[in-house]
């Protein structure tokens, strides 16, 4: 990862100076992964132009930035990231870019969850829990360098909870609103209609899954990528790695896992559309049970798969889950 950001503080140094962003130009927003793309894109309209990091299919955790990423950001009014250390090469992509403008960190005022297994990775040197009771700290001046490569003792998914959703979709509002306030009106009429769309589609959850038994809210997925999900629909995720693709199982992990769904009858298994399929399919062959189909977790689909928007991802995989639990 250092090689690769002195590649680009490198090609960086090559370039020419980027012009300043013309008054009647559409305002140039960078957003680490597809789903804040999707969200700036949705928001901002026509007065944005959104390059997203990490696009369709993309693993955030495991990224690494290119020159050309640089100079984006570099050139860019606006930059929305999710924070909560998923963005771990962030700190110096920023640092390398000389980027100046509006941050928006989606998960402000979301209450993170902890993820119980990180105590169990390698390498592990992150702040307690505890110490983030709030997601919403102040970020600037925070030195994202120190997480890069780091492991994970807060779930940064955040956005897995439509209700969650909501904030990020505020806070991306108030952001391109401080950058571009003369279509601060526009923006927050989509805001406000995509917040509208999250909690609808919240309280059609809640209610499809809670005509569900407990005992059949159980499935395995890839990775943890499920928590805020898990938490507000009050399902059992259960998966053989950990918060970040970066972590591995071990055999006594995967041991553990069929063992579970055999004792407790687990009888769903899900992929990821990011993860290497072929640790559950181990599973699969193991516990006789059928890989229900792919969900999508960090990141979404292309325009022409089944989850290309983030309203469209609850769509997909609440079908899929729903259909699965319900033997349908």
């Amino acid at each position: 990862m250092k090689s690769s950001i002195w590649l680009i503080a490198a090609a960086l140094a090559l370039s020419t100076a980027l012009p300043a962003q013309a008054a009647d130009s559409k305002i140039k927003v960078v957003a680490t992964f597809s789903v804040l793309g999707d969200l700036a894109s949705e928001i901002g309209g026509d007065h944005v132009e959104v390059r997203t990091l990490v696009g369709p299919n993309g693993d955030a955790h495991t990224f690494e930035p290119s020159p050309a990423d640089a100079k984006a950001m570099g050139g860019a009014a606006v930059l929305v990231e999710n924070g909560l250390g998923l963005e771990g090469w962030l700190g110096r992509l920023i640092s390398v870019s000389g980027f100046k403008g509006e941050k928006v960190i989606a998960t402000e005022g979301v209450k993170p969850i902890a993820w119980t297994g990180a105590e169990e990775e390698e390498g592990h040197d992150h702040d307690k829990p505890e110490a983030k009771a709030e997601a919403g700290h102040d970020h600037d001046g925070h030195d994202h360098a120190a997480h890069e490569g780091h492991s994970h003792s807060v779930d940064p998914h955040a956005w897995q909870n439509p209700l969650n959703g909501v904030l990020y979709v505020q806070n991306i509002v108030a952001g391109l609103s401080a950058a571009d306030p003369d279509h601060a009106a526009d923006y927050k009429a989509k805001g406000d209609e995509l917040a509208s769309a999250l909690k609808a589609i919240d309280a059609n959850l809640k209610t499809e899954f809670a005509k569900v038994p407990a005992e059949r809210r159980k499935l395995v997925t890839s990775h943890d990528a499920f928590g805020y999900f898990a938490d507000a629909y009050g399902i059992q995720f259960v998966a053989p790695e950990g918060v970040s693709t970066e972590s591995e199982a071990s055999a006594a992990d995967v041991a553990k896992i069929i063992r579970q769904i055999k004792a407790e009858k687990i009888t769903a298994l899900f992929a990821e559309n990011i993860t290497d399929p072929r640790l559950l399919n181990q599973i699969a062959r193991e516990t006789g049970v059928t890989i229900g189909g792919e969900l999508f977790s960090d990141a979404l689909s292309p325009p022409d798969g089944p989850a290309p928007t983030y309203l469209k991802m609850f769509e997909n995989n609440s079908a899929k889950l729903l259909g699965a639990m319900k033997g349908s």
